[in-house]
């Protein structure tokens, strides 16, 4: 099953399945986005909303989402917030956007998501301006890393929901346009971290 039809049937219950502890983690991971006024943002692969009530009020965003379903929830969601933003149907793979484009591109829970995640961070370093920045959050397991289990359900996972195999190291070799500023464990003893990388 495709992920865009998966997470068509997904939607009315996401919310429930990445609530809880990754709340925390999602805000301390917009947190960083300092001094937004007049800046370009990409959220890249918005999902049903979650980041939208910890984004600061003063920049000025373009959300995109392959799904249809989850992008409607998030623009439900947008309605109780001032925030300047508008919504796209994008794949994270292929986006719509011209070279050196935004000042920041945050991308939540959407590189171990998207088939192809070295394609996903290459776009993503294409359509962000030199000296600008990208902040992710999500789950990975470290080069030469066993993580038996997580390789194990990936086999099923992948088709329907998330890959649990994916290696940002390798995935970063994709681009080497991007430098890492910094890399740090944010739940699961590391599982999930927060990254933050820089376009020079």
């Amino acid at each position: 099953m495709a992920l865009k039809h998966s997470y068509t049937l997904l939607a009315p219950i996401y919310d429930s399945l990445v609530s809880g502890p990754l709340d925390a983690v999602r805000a301390r991971s917009l947190e960083r986005l300092h001094d937004v006024k007049n800046k370009k943002i990409l959220i890249n692969g918005i999902g049903s909303g979650l980041d939208l009530p910890h984004l600061p009020n003063d920049g000025e965003y373009i959300a995109t989402d392959i799904t249809p379903a989850m992008l409607k929830r998030a623009i439900k969601r947008a309605e109780l917030l001032s925030l300047n933003i508008d919504f796209q149907i994008a794949d994270s793979q292929n986006l719509p956007f011209s070279d050196n484009h935004f000042d920041i591109i945050v991308m939540h829970l959407i590189l171990a998501v998207v088939p192809d995640s070295e394609k996903a961070l290459s776009e993503a370093c294409r359509v962000l301006k030199p000296g600008g920045k990208i902040f992710i959050f999500d789950k990975f397991i470290h080069r030469g890393q066993l993580a038996p289990v997580r390789r194990f359900i990936n086999l099923f996972l992948r088709h329907i929901a998330t890959r649990t195999n994916v290696i940002f190291e390798d995935t970063l070799q994709s681009c080497d346009k991007l430098i890492l500023i910094k890399d740090e464990p944010a739940l699961a003893a590391g599982w999930f971290r927060l990254i933050e990388l820089e376009k020079p």
